[in-house]
């Protein structure tokens, strides 16, 4: 019972786990050094695998008619440059960088490469987020 309101009230308390190699993941892309600014990290090449790539687009990616967009507006012009090379190099997409405001730069990948996308990122993708392929 709330002694301040006088009605009862219910609380959920649950508890995660905890594993060192999820807070090294999280120190690679919040380095230190960066004053705990998000960044690209340069392992992004190993990092960024099929189901990495599907978890980017189902939660930062949007379908444009002109493709894919992907917002990556809080990071540096350098990182979106390193995340377009690995889309590039790695999975052989046609990728954009356009300036959405000042500082502020997105990822495209065209819609001629969306079907060599989805044939990488299918398999992983939830099923309600299949409409932004």
């Amino acid at each position: 019972m709330d002694i301040r309101s006088r009605t009862k009230t219910y609380a959920l308390v649950f508890y995660t786990r905890s594993y060192p190699f999820i807070t090294e993941l999280r120190n690679k892309f919040y380095p230190e050094i960066n004053n705990g600014l998000k960044g690209i990290p340069l392992e992004i090449y190993e990092y960024l695998t099929p189901p990495a790539l599907a978890h980017l687009i189902m939660g930062d990616g949007s379908r444009r008619d002109y493709g894919l967009e992907i917002c990556t507006d809080c990071y540096s012009l350098f990182d979106v440059t390193r995340l377009l090379n690995v889309l590039v190099i790695r999975y052989e997409l046609i990728c954009t960088i356009r300036l959405k405001r000042d500082n502020q730069y997105r990822l495209y990948i065209s819609s001629k490469s969306l079907p060599k996308l989805r044939e990488i990122v299918y398999p992983y993708m939830h099923y309600s987020m299949l409409y932004k392929l």
